[in-house]
């Protein structure tokens, strides 16, 4: 894979709480300079994000009831569509974790259907079932209510819990869903090692701080 193709596949993240306005600028001067795919950010820096990205091929990703997934489908419905009124082409939403472990099966599927809803025609969506929290018969439920639920994609983590995506997850979730929706890991991918271990396994997109030292072959102490 060259390393243009390989750039194109990455979120190029920014989510921890302490991040600044100088970072995301940063981040997006970065992401346009490498052509990564878009720029995941927190809502609030979605607007900034977008100004900055005008122009080029980078969009604007942002993430929806995060990173607990524990609001209501409503106040992640209303958050879908400010974060799109403020420039956000990709929302990634995190699924109602409890209320799965929990088999509240309906519940799940109306938090992530609220979501698709929101976002119908003006962003695609993909839907965090944070794998480390998961037995695999979870995992596998939780990718298939999202599909059911009209999601783009499926996603294995937050990168704020217990542990981030694994080559095996990612085989799960593709096997799960199929071919057309997208699967994206996200969590400890660093190196380009792992990146492409997750690509072979099925995964389309790859969430990660650690966009540049991807690119170039480097190892990265990133967190995400």
């Amino acid at each position: 894979m060259s390393v243009m193709d390989l750039a194109r596949l990455i979120d190029h993240t920014a989510l921890k709480p302490e991040t600044t306005k100088e970072d995301i600028l940063k981040l997006c001067s970065e992401a346009k300079e490498y052509n990564f795919f878009s720029v995941c950010v927190n809502p609030t820096w979605v607007y900034t994000a977008f100004e900055q990205l005008k122009g080029s091929d980078v969009a604007v990703c942002t993430v929806i009831g995060f990173p607990l997934g524990a609001s209501t489908p409503e106040v992640k419905a209303f958050e879908t569509r400010n974060a799109i009124e403020n420039g956000a082409t990709e929302v990634d939403m995190v699924i109602n974790i409890g209320a799965l472990k929990g088999q509240d099966y309906d519940l799940v599927e109306r938090d992530v259907r609220a979501v698709v809803e929101a976002a119908k025609g003006k962003a695609l969506t993909k839907a965090i079932i944070e794998t480390s929290l998961l037995t695999d018969e979870e995992k596998i439920k939780a990718c298939e209510i999202a599909v059911k639920a009209g999601i783009n994609f499926v996603k294995t983590s937050t990168g704020f819990s217990t542990a981030g995506a694994t080559v095996e997850d990612i085989a799960l979730m593709r096997k799960t869903v199929g071919p057309n929706i997208g699967v994206k890991a996200s969590g400890g991918v660093r190196d380009r090692e792992t990146t492409l271990a997750m690509v072979e396994a099925g995964a389309s997109r790859i969430g990660a701080s650690a966009g540049i030292a991807i690119v170039k072959g480097e190892d990265s102490n990133s967190d995400y």
